[in-house]
């Protein structure tokens, strides 16, 4: 077999759909042979909810921008360690703007995994698939479709981790707490009725919902029992539900942009996430509660998550910003990609924003349109960009407590043999429109 860098040039950098899907095949057929497989979390999760281990809190990471070179930064880091419990991941939001479809994003992790020596399962998930509510408001059942539809493709495509996200539906113009919830809740019920129809045998899919919208009112064990009295009630008898609960503590999507184009330091409420966390163990099981909006806090923030019992923590802009930053992205083409915003993402320009907002708000946004110029930098550039990078991981890997938590995935996560295989590129339905919101 090639060297598995060969495959993985082919699925990024290429425009032909049977190359792209050769690439891919061959990623695959490395990562069964070496026993490397996409998997649920779920059996994790359920330990933790039911108290057989505390004390981490697992890191789900977006990798939105030289994802192969940062996945691999991912593995060497947690390798360093004996880390098993780890995610990557990405938004419903963030495949559209970094052109990053299901199959590839599981291609490049497994690849990366082959590269790195990992052995055993990797967690990939879906973040924020999101309902969006003025859309919803037009046409709930076509909305409701488009995030069916890409849940579909996620699953076949090797996502066997979804966070399911309909807080964008709370009403607080609502008078009680269960009807603001109500919508959120409902909806919720039904897209995790839809994964449970589809979800491969053997794979129990680790689902996560959200109580509280990110950068709206801070969430509370009411929110919370309001939505899952009314969601457990909505599930068919014996039907698994979700495995977390996402919360909002005082974080935004991205951080807090200053004039200067730096980011403003928030206080975040820890206490939120402990009650909300002790209570969804108590009283239903789950594993506790999601931090999102992460990544750019400041870093003496970290040890406070796995203090406060919280079961997973989201983080994605903090390593955009790291690679764009980076002395060693070439400065043509970081020039390339900032000349290309001020027409091309003019809606993220908003009245009163200085040159510095805008182009740390928008520069997302030419992840995708220029992914291949940034995987066809010189080899010894991206090398040094992914060793910044697995620097970072390993301080938060430190901070959050997964040292040797390979031992707790062995003997918690199912191993399933036979993993299908990712859909096919070329027959994909592609689901739902992707927004520009949601990704943390």
């Amino acid at each position: 077999m090639r060297d598995i860098d060969e495959a993985v040039k082919e699925l990024v950098s290429s425009d032909d759909l049977q190359v792209k899907e050769k690439g891919l095949d061959e990623i695959w057929a490395q990562a069964r042979e070496k026993g490397i497989y996409p998997a649920s979390i779920q059996g994790l999760y359920v330990a933790r909810g039911q108290e057989q281990y505390k004390g981490l809190s697992v890191p789900a990471m977006n990798l939105r921008a030289l994802a192969y070179d940062s996945a691999r930064a991912v593995f060497r880091a947690a390798k360093k360690i004996k880390a098993g419990a780890f995610i990557m991941e990405i938004a419903k939001s963030e495949m559209g703007y970094t052109n990053q479809r299901p199959s590839e994003y599981v291609g490049v992790c497994l690849a990366a995994a082959v590269k790195e020596g990992h052995v055993g399962p990797v967690f990939v998930q879906g973040d924020h698939f999101q309902v969006n509510m003025k859309k919803y408001q037009e046409d709930p059942r076509k909305e409701v479709q488009g995030v069916k539809d890409l849940i579909r493709e996620a699953m076949a495509s090797g996502f066997y981790n979804i966070d399911i996200d309909t807080s964008t539906l709370v009403e607080l113009s609502k008078s009680t707490v269960k009807e603001q919830q109500k919508l959120n809740y409902e909806v919720c019920a039904e897209l995790t009725k839809y994964i449970r129809s589809i979800e491969p045998q053997g794979i129990t899919v680790s689902i996560g919902g959200e109580i509280g919208e990110v950068g709206t009112k801070n969430s509370t064990v009411e929110d919370l029992e309001a939505f899952m009295e009314g969601y457990l009630a909505l599930l068919p008898k014996g039907m698994t539900g979700i495995s977390k609960m996402s919360v909002q503590t005082g974080t935004s999507h991205g951080g807090v942009v200053l004039p200067d184009g730096t980011v403003a330091k928030v206080k975040l409420d820890f206490k939120v996430l402990k009650e909300i966390g002790e209570a969804g163990r108590k009283k239903y099981g789950i594993s506790g509660a999601v931090q999102h909006g992460a990544s750019t806090l400041p870093d003496e923030a970290f040890n406070n998550f796995p203090a406060a019992e919280t079961a997973e923590v989201h983080l994605a802009t903090g390593f955009q910003n790291m690679i764009y930053e980076s002395k060693n992205l070439p400065e043509d083409l970081r020039k390339k990609m900032y000349d290309w915003l001020p027409e091309n993402a003019k809606e993220e320009m908003k009245p009163g924003m200085t040159e510095e907002q805008f182009i740390y708000k928008a520069r997302k946004k030419a992840i995708g349109p220029f992914k291949k110029e940034m995987f066809n930098i010189p080899g010894n550039l991206r090398e040094a960009i992914g060793q910044e990078l697995e620097t970072k991981f390993g301080f938060l890997f430190d901070q959050l407590k997964i040292k040797d938590s390979q031992e707790l995935v062995q003997k918690f996560v199912t191993k399933v043999k036979d993993v299908p295989r990712a859909a096919s590129l070329m027959d994909i339905k592609k689901g739902g429109e992707m927004s520009t919101e949601g990704a943390d």
